[in-house]
């Protein structure tokens, strides 16, 4: 009877030990299935970024304000219908001979949200977490709503940069709980004037050298820039009012508080994703100086000089684009410090989005259609350097 308990037991054990190596062998499969789906997501999202075009344009048309003469929706209007329904504008200005009409990858309308914004625009923004590098730039007119975009206000008003902050440090959270570590790096500075400035730095105005260096690995740094490893969306907040308050602005012609300058958010992502593979994404955040011209903004002497530095900025970006568009062998990286600046994230596999914002201003026809053909000619690059969607049989 003792003998045959012992016999028992050693069964039981056997039986225990050969079921728990099939649970091991169930989970290990289990992680190597979901080690590929994670490969494979990655993959499949790329791949979908890269049919929708790695140089895209938005549209997005401000609310109107209660002060101005604005467009009314048959004059402003957006096609809802049909193969180009929320892709089309077709604008009438005030005793034109004719309409006008763009085509972009999206336009927002006036009562679109902050969050209908930010839902198009979190598909990059994971592109940043997958490792690649992102650019996002706000093109417009002073008081057409760049600004806003970007930064927005409290609660459902927020704008791309807290937005993206959210998604980010979320995405970093469920990694740390994975065991996966990813660090964030925060730089923020301005170009004003064709020259660098630290909006992180205890003397914002100090005379300090700032040196862009490229690596042969594709990484950027700019020289004295201080660099911040941030942890939360709410310290990047504070970061950004640090920044604001240091920024170059101000009166014009256009507006009481114009930003004279191109502000340059960015985020180094480095780490380690889900599927365990290496990343070194980038994420740039670009609220650029308003596009308008010289004749509009009443600029004499040092706002003169301003503007005109932006304008040549503004034009030396849109030769990059279109030259990367069209696949030319010398892109013009340094004509501005804007674009040299961005060099290592722009082309290739990188991901741009331009958002032109206009204004639904009467007054800011003229200037409204010039920034559209601005960001059309940039879309119409765009599309032609897409890739296919037809297979070859």
């Amino acid at each position: 009877m003792q003998l045959a308990n012992i016999v028992n037991d050693e069964r039981s054990t056997s039986q225990l030990i050969a079921r728990l190596q099939e649970v091991k062998d169930q989970l290990a499969a289990r992680e190597e299935e979901l080690l590929h789906a994670m490969v494979t997501r990655r993959h499949l999202h790329n791949t979908i970024q890269e049919l929708k075009g790695n140089i895209r344009v938005f549209c997005r048309i401000r609310p109107s304000s209660e002060d101005e003469s604005a467009f009314d929706d048959s004059n402003l209007a957006i096609d809802r219908k049909g193969e180009f329904a929320g892709r089309r504008l077709e604008i009438t200005p005030p005793d034109a001979p004719k309409k006008y009409d763009f085509t972009f990858d999206r336009v927002f309308a006036k009562k679109d949200s902050q969050k209908h914004v930010f839902d198009e625009v979190s598909l990059l923004v994971q592109s940043a977490l997958d490792g690649y590098k992102v650019c996002i730039f706000t093109y417009g007119q002073t008081g057409s709503g760049k600004t806003y975009t970007m930064l927005g206000g409290k609660g459902e008003e927020r704008g791309l940069i807290p937005r993206s902050m959210e998604q980010i440090f979320a995405s970093q959270s469920l990694l740390e709980s994975k065991g996966l570590k990813v660090s964030i790096t925060a730089t923020l500075l301005e170009i004003y004037n064709e020259d660098i400035r630290d909006l992180l730095a205890s003397s914002p105005g100090a005379k300090i050298e700032y040196k862009i260096k490229h690596d042969d690995d594709g990484n950027t740094r700019v020289t004295n820039l201080c660099e911040v490893e941030v942890f939360s969306a709410a310290e990047v907040e504070s970061l950004m009012q640090q920044a604001n308050a240091a920024r170059a602005v101000a009166k014009t012609n256009m507006n009481d508080r114009s930003s004279r300058s191109h502000m340059v958010m960015r985020l180094c992502l480095d780490g380690v994703n889900e599927a365990g593979e290496p990343i070194h994404g980038a994420l740039n955040l670009v609220d650029l100086a308003g596009s308008e011209r010289l004749s509009r903004t009443g600029a004499t002497g040092d706002r003169l000089k301003e503007a005109q530095a932006i304008n040549k900025s503004l034009s030396s970006l849109g030769d990059v684009i279109f030259a990367l568009a069209s696949k030319e062998k010398h892109i013009p990286f340094r004509n501005s410090k804007l674009t040299y600046l961005l060099k290592n994230s722009l082309g290739g596999d990188c991901k741009t989005l331009m958002l032109v914002n206009v204004s639904p201003s009467l007054e800011s026809a003229q200037e409204t259609i010039c920034s559209l053909r601005f960001a059309a000619k940039v879309n119409s690059c765009a599309l032609k350097s897409a890739p296919s969607s037809k297979t070859k049989k």
